[in-house]
């Protein structure tokens, strides 16, 4: 991969990634402005959105909480974070979350980077139909993401 050239991003900007009105997802970084190092994604939730518990096998994520607070479930554990909380979770470990009683915003981060891919299929699948578990399962499972738990309240 090429070496990649240094950028600076200002307040609202990045590409967008269309879930409709409830779920905001904005790409900061990807593979190919990092030269695969790191992918940042800012997103903001309504209370109680979530995904499943799942598990990523090519890589770790971090989160920091900008705004509101997130229940985070690392393996067996449920933790309140805050904004100004940072999470880490290294490639390989089982965890979900879900936006706490506010709109809650947060920076995702994945190193190597990836997961890009995951959020533009998973929007564009959601705009063609209803989307099934089984069907959430296939999209994770081409991103080398595999769902091991039911949501905590809800998801897309």
């Amino acid at each position: 991969m090429a070496t990649p050239d240094a950028y600076a991003l200002g307040p609202g900007e990045g590409r967008q990634i269309d879930f409709g009105d409830d779920f905001s997802v904005t790409v900061k970084a990807d593979e190919h402005g990092t030269g695969g190092v790191v992918s940042v994604l800012e997103t903001e939730e309504p209370p109680g959105l979530g995904p499943p518990m799942h598990v990523h096998h090519d890589c770790a994520e971090a989160f920091y909480v900008l705004e509101g607070e997130y229940v985070m479930y690392l393996d067996e554990r449920e933790v309140v974070c805050p904004a100004g909380s940072f999470i880490f979770i290294p490639q390989g470990a089982r965890h979900g979350f879900r936006a706490g009683g506010a709109p809650s915003r947060k920076l995702n981060f994945y190193f190597p980077a990836g997961m890009i891919g995951y959020f533009d299929d998973l929007a564009a699948a959601l705009k063609r139909e209803e989307v099934s578990e089984a069907d959430l399962a296939d999209i994770a499972s081409a991103h080398a993401m595999e769902i091991v738990g039911p949501p905590s309240q809800s998801y897309v």
